[in-house]
């Protein structure tokens, strides 16, 4: 039985957030979760092969359907969120509807990534749209004091 994440306590109507989210681990949870935690319905760009040139071992990251569904398990099972409260969006661009959503009040990033964030914002401005709250959540650190990374998961696959 599902039971939904609390759903009357959001402050934004619509929030955003992006990535590759191979290996799904603690850090990609802890942005996911953050995003619900203030936003009604979240849109989670979902990178496609056409931005994977430039990661580490891309030969070995999982495939977008693979990664597509690890989320919505993630999601639903984990954290009891309905579809009807969220939207995967393949990004075949490092910004996707962000630059030019209107409805799209905040954004979630980590320390890692928030200087895309920020090119967000300097294009919406420049699109004469409001710029986005930014929530940056903390690096995650693993039991050995580094952090989740997916191209460390991908090195330990390929030893």
């Amino acid at each position: 039985m599902m039971v939904d994440f609390p759903r009357n306590e959001y402050i934004y109507d619509l929030i955003g957030l992006g990535g590759t989210f191979d290996q799904f681990h603690l850090g990609h949870a802890d942005l996911i979760k953050t995003a619900f935690r203030y936003g009604k319905h979240v849109a989670i760009g979902l990178t496609t092969e056409k931005l994977l040139d430039n990661k580490i071992l891309k030969d070995k990251i999982q495939s977008y359907a693979q990664r597509e569904e690890n989320l919505k398990q993630y999601i639903h099972y984990e954290i009891g969120v309905s579809e009807q409260y969220y939207s995967i969006i393949p990004l075949n661009d490092p910004f996707g509807p962000a630059i030019t959503d209107k409805n799209l009040q905040a954004h979630v990033s980590s320390m890692e990534t928030y200087k895309i964030a920020i090119k967000i914002n300097e294009i919406r401005i420049k699109n004469g749209l409001p710029p986005l709250v930014l929530i940056v959540i903390p690096i995650i650190l693993n039991k050995s004091g580094n952090k989740y990374s997916s191209s460390e998961l991908r090195k330990k696959q390929d030893d």
